[in-house]
C-alpha cells in the first residue's frame, strides 16, 4: 500500500466532500420522487398590525365540491381587509403576488415582506379568473 501524502488525503477530503455534497442535494429529489404523500401542516391564524398595516391570515374552509380553489392551499392573507394572492410551493415555503420571488416559511412572513414592498401603497385587488 503506499504511503499517505498531503496530496492523496487532500485529494480523498475532497472526494468524500463532493460525494457528501451530491448526496445532500440528490436527498430531497429521492423523497420527491418516491411520492411522500405526508400533507405539510396548515399554519395557524395570525392577526397583527405590522408597520401600520393590518394583516391577518387563516385557513380558509373547503370550497364546495371539498376541494380548495385557491394555490394558497386553503389559507387566506388579508393586508388591511384585501385578499393578498398567495401560494404553497412543493417544498412549504410560500410565495405572494407582490414579492413572488422571495420564498418565505408562513403566510405571516408573506404578508409582512408584502407589506415591506408596498411601502405604503395599497394592495390592489387581484382579478379573478
Amino acid at each position: 500500500m503506499p504511503d499517505l501524502t498531503r496530496r492523496r488525503a487532500l485529494t480523498a477530503t475532497a472526494a468524500l466532500a463532493a460525494t457528501a455534497t451530491v448526496t445532500a442535494l440528490a436527498a430531497p429529489t429521492a423523497s420527491a420522487a418516491g411520492h411522500d404523500h405526508h400533507p405539510m401542516p396548515m399554519p395557524g391564524s395570525f392577526d397583527e398590525v405590522y408597520k401600520g398595516r393590518r394583516i391577518q391570515g387563516r385557513p380558509m374552509t373547503m370550497g364546495s365540491g371539498g376541494h380548495h380553489h385557491e394555490h394558497g392551499g386553503g389559507y387566506e392573507v388579508l393586508i388591511d381587509g384585501v385578499p393578498l394572492h398567495l401560494m404553497r410551493n412543493a417544498d412549504g415555503s410560500w410565495i405572494s403576488i407582490v414579492s413572488h420571488y422571495d420564498p418565505v416559511r408562513t403566510p405571516r412572513a408573506a404578508a409582512r415582506a408584502a407589506v415591506d414592498e408596498l411601502q405604503g401603497a395599497p394592495l390592489l385587488p387581484f382579478p379573478a379568473n
